[in-house]
């Protein structure tokens, strides 16, 4: 089949931009925000029923589970960015390949990863930034969420290969059974069974287990392709092609999770010579840090939504649909982004209260770190937008480049270098300063990438 034919069958090759924009974000925006969530509830019921070290215990664990995340974009937008090029040429049997080789890769990571975080768990929360008040929580929930990371691999994988193959509802929904389980089952763990953290961990892990099971139901009932026993297998040149085009969003989390651990080890520092002590700023960075995730939720979704838009019309050479797809997906975020930033500058204390209570001393710090830490939000998502744009047109390197501009090459050393003049206050500066800086070079990056397709469009008419 050509692919003027396969265009011609394939919905995202001839309908209108803004409704498949809407059919394929909307289910993506919810999977993430669910995805987030599992945090988040966990986070709420412990701070109610533990208190404030429960909640910097999962902050402290918080970068094992960014890890896994990064794990399974690495895997999954790998292969769904593949996978779309694929079908957009019309190449059905490389498709068939990509997907069944992205499957072995999420359950030989995620099994290795389990095994990995189990061995070295002291190690690495202390790397983290516990404290020795928080370490016994931090270990306890720690112990039992590393059992579900294996699952939460496969979830995130299969979610982003069902998306690509035009069923983001199918994704949404594997993705919300487990929420909802988890959200069922953390009071009841927590304030019934009176079992603290660990209560928190096994709501989680059963959740995503739930999740899990409905993910790989979705192998048989492929759309666009059928897969045969012989794709399943692991090929090294298939997986460090899949590898390539999931780097830039994998590495995105990776440098999140070096944030968390330069961050949490700075707040302690910084803090034992303040009057908030170490153990209130890794509390409160660790809410603000999660609340921030739920608005990088939509925007990630938003990119996702767009992922299979983009990589399909790339591969069939609509150029012109491509820059439409990009140009709505930044509209809608930088309106969602405004929201965010209104409700974190007018509403912080509010927000806050949700996770628990505490002293005025805790609730002065949060409100502060969140205003100035998330200043500059808005700028934020074009940069996580644009990075996932190019590995969706097959451009890795530049994806790669712009996934680490904010986090590795502005953040992580606004972080170490302004609190040795300002403080505790010149780690919450250096959030907006970074985010101002990373806008900057998306805008370069991306103005050139446009004048380059335009360029293509040009050759290909004369």
């Amino acid at each position: 089949m050509n692919t003027q034919v396969q265009n011609q069958e394939n919905p995202l090759g001839y309908k209108s931009i803004p409704a498949l924009l809407k059919s394929f974000a909307i289910p993506s925006i919810i999977a993430m925000v669910v995805s987030s969530l599992y945090n988040i509830v966990d986070q709420i019921f412990i701070g109610q029923g533990v208190g404030y070290l429960g909640n910097a215990a999962t902050n402290v664990a918080y970068p094992l589970t960014t890890i896994c995340l990064a794990i399974a974009l690495l895997i999954g937008i790998g292969s769904a960015s593949r996978f779309s090029l694929h079908l957009g040429a019309g190449e059905k049997d490389r498709a068939c390949r990509v997907v069944g080789n992205g499957i072995s890769m999420m359950v030989v990571f995620g099994m290795i990863y389990a095994v990995l975080v189990e061995i070295f768990l002291h190690p690495l929360l202390t790397a983290f930034g516990a404290t020795p008040d928080v370490m016994p929580y931090a270990i306890e929930y720690t112990r039992i969420t590393a059992v579900g990371m294996p699952f939460l691999i496969v979830t995130n994988g299969m979610s982003n290969l069902a998306r690509a193959d035009g069923s983001p509802k199918y994704s949404m929904t594997s993705m919300l059974i487990g929420a909802i389980v988890n959200t069922i089952l953390d009071p009841v763990f927590i304030f019934v069974f009176h079992w603290g953290v660990a209560g928190a961990a096994w709501a989680t892990v059963i959740g995503q287990i739930c999740s899990f099971v409905s993910a790989v139901i979705y192998i048989g009932k492929f759309k666009n392709i059928e897969l045969k026993r012989e794709d399943i297998r692991l090929v090294p040149q298939e997986c460090l092609k899949t590898a390539s085009l999931g780097m830039s969003n994998s590495l995105n989390q990776v440098a999140i999770t070096f944030v968390q651990i330069v961050l949490n080890n700075s707040l302690t520092y910084y803090g034992a010579s303040s009057p908030y002590g170490t153990d209130i700023p890794l509390a409160a960075c660790g809410i603000v840090m999660k609340t921030n995730a739920i608005l990088l939720a939509f925007i990630i979704g938003i990119s996702q939504g767009s992922q299979p838009i983009i990589g399909f019309n790339y591969g069939a050479k609509q150029y012109d649909r491509v820059r439409k797809t990009y140009k709505l997906a930044i509209s809608v975020n930088l309106a969602i982004s405004a929201v965010g930033f209104i409700l974190f500058q007018f509403f912080p204390r509010q927000i806050i209260s949700l996770f628990g209570t505490g002293d005025e001393m805790y609730f002065t710090f949060a409100v502060k770190f969140m205003r100035i830490f998330l200043f500059m939000i808005i700028a934020n998502g074009v940069q996580l937008i644009s990075s996932n744009f190019f590995s969706a047109i097959g451009k890795p390197v530049k994806g790669l480049l712009l996934s680490m501009t904010r986090q590795v090459f502005f953040l992580i050393p606004l972080i170490l270098i302004l609190p040795l003049f300002f403080g505790l206050d010149g780690i919450m500066f250096a959030g907006p300063v970074a985010d101002s800086a990373a806008f900057v070079t998306t805008v370069i990056l991306i103005v050139q990438e446009m004048r380059h397709m335009r360029g293509l469009e040009k050759a290909a008419v004369s």
